[in-house]
Parts: C-alpha cells; sequence; structure tokens
C-alpha cells in the first residue's frame, strides 16, 4: 500500500543512534554505523524519531510500503516492560490513533495484562505534542489547535483527527500576517499548512490531500492565503486534488492583504 513511513538521509546520519532509542516500536537499528529502517511493518508513519534526530536525517515520505501492524509491534512493546508499554500506548493517544490504541488494549487483555494509566505517565511522547497543550498569545485564551503536526509534509492522511473534519488549509505566511487567525480561522477545524511556492512536493502534497478527501469524509474546506501571485497555488492545489479524489467538497477562499486584512 501506499502510505507514509519515515526515510534516513543516510548523508547527515552520523549512528549516534538516538533515534533507535526513540522508537519503542523496534523499526530503526543502527548498522554498519548508520541508522536504517529495518521493518516498514513496525513504523507507523507517525515520526516519533524524527524530534530526536540531532542531525535533521529523519524525515517522512510517502511511498509503497508494508502496512504498519499494530499487533506485532506489540510483541516487542511488552518485551520492553511497562513503561514501555505505557509510553507507547500514550504516544498512540496523543496522536489520535485510536484505532491503533484499542488494538494494542485488546492485545494487552488477550495476555491477561494490566492496562496500565498511560495518561498519567512521566514519559513524554517525543513527538511533537497535541495542540491541547499549546499555549497562544493572541487574545489571551489557550491555543485552539485541535492536533499536532499541521505542516503537510509531516501530516499523515489516515490519522484519526481528520475524520469528518471541517478543513483549514493555510498558506504558512498568513497565519503570522492574520492577527486573529486562531480564533476566527483555526477554531473548531483541523489545521493544515504548506508553502505552494518554497515545499517543491507539489505532486506529494496534491496526493496527500487526495487520500484525505477521499478517505476522510470531510465536511468543508476553508483556504487561507496571501494576496501575494505564489499563494494562487493554495487553490490549484487543493482543485488538483479533489479532482484527482473525484470528491465535491465545499471550499471557501479568504484572502489576507500584506497588511493583514481580509480582501
Amino acid at each position: 500500500m501506499i502510505r507514509d513511513i519515515i526515510t534516513i538521509d543516510q548523508e547527515k546520519c552520523n549512528g549516534c543512534g538516538i533515534c533507535v532509542t526513540g522508537c519503542p516500536e523496534g523499526a530503526l537499528q543502527i548498522i554498519n554505523g548508520k541508522a536504517y529502517l529495518v521493518n516498514d511493518l513496525f513504523c507507523d508513519g507517525l515520526g516519533a524519531c524524527i524530534k530526536d534526530c540531532p542531525l535533521g536525517a529523519i524525515s517522512i515520505e510517502r511511498r509503497e510500503a508494508e502496512p504498519y501492524d499494530e499487533k506485532l509491534v506489540m510483541d516487542k512493546i511488552i518485551q520492553a516492560g511497562p513503561d514501555v508499554i505505557k509510553a507507547h500506548l500514550k504516544h498512540l493517544h496523543d496522536h489520535m490513533q485510536d484505532d491503533f490504541l484499542n488494538q494494542a488494549i485488546e492485545v494487552l487483555k488477550e495476555r491477561n495484562l494490566e492496562v496500565s494509566d498511560y495518561m498519567s505517565t512521566e514519559i513524554p511522547c517525543s513527538c511533537p505534542q497535541d495542540g491541547k497543550n499549546a499555549t497562544t498569545a493572541q487574545s489571551g485564551e489557550g491555543s485552539v489547535l485541535k492536533s499536532w503536526p499541521i505542516q503537510l509534509q509531516l501530516i499523515s492522511p489516515y490519522a484519526n483527527n481528520f475524520k469528518g473534519a471541517d478543513l483549514l488549509i493555510a498558506a504558512d505566511c498568513a497565519g503570522f500576517s492574520y492577527p486573529n487567525v486562531q480564533q476566527r480561522f483555526m477554531k473548531n477545524k483541523q489545521t493544515i499548512i504548506l508553502c505552494p511556492k518554497l515545499d517543491h512536493v507539489a505532486e506529494q502534497y496534491i496526493q496527500k490531500l487526495a487520500v484525505i478527501f477521499k478517505e476522510q469524509d470531510i465536511k468543508s474546506i476553508t483556504i487561507l492565503r496571501m494576496e501575494v501571485p505564489c499563494c494562487g497555488g493554495v487553490e490549484i492545489l487543493v482543485q488538483k486534488a479533489l479532482e484527482l479524489a473525484q470528491k465535491y467538497i465545499f471550499v471557501k477562499v479568504y484572502t489576507v492583504s500584506i497588511t493583514g486584512e481580509i480582501i
């Protein structure tokens, strides 16, 4: 199947092994002084190891890979002991992977193992955390960000948080240009950000958005772009993805001026 999975830049990797310890699923190993993904089945594509890499050698790509198998992963997790089990369950919870979380809990129950209170763990998920823990200075209120990551290159199109969602697809600059972006545009929506000019992965973006549009029963799409011509690429990407997915979804476009006003 085509899905998100991590890839390692061997030229950047120095074999420090930090990523291996950050992957309790056992998908990574150090071989001949370099980190390698040794088993597609154990990589969930969420990128827990990305934050751990001090050299930025790990990223997420979309390619043909064997489906991630939570039950096989749990075989390794259980062997590693209760702390790793707890950290893994919290990792799945923090990334809204409810299907995998339920599978993991089912395996524990089948083996008569205690399902620990993973929400009370002091072992933090090494991935970027759910937006509910973020803070914002805007209007003095808590962040309305519903999930993380939000950059399209890092997002898994199969993440459960997209199911039945209203989407905000925003150009990177728009969030810094419009002063009340969270309360007016992000509230009650799943946010995706991208730059059509600088990201240089247009085809990947079209494919990924098409999966979200086709598989996640999206209710509506709001586009937030700048008035500069290059930002028109956001609309083009969304339109091509809708055509590829063969879906009709209501799209509303807002344009922000370079002085921070909605045109």
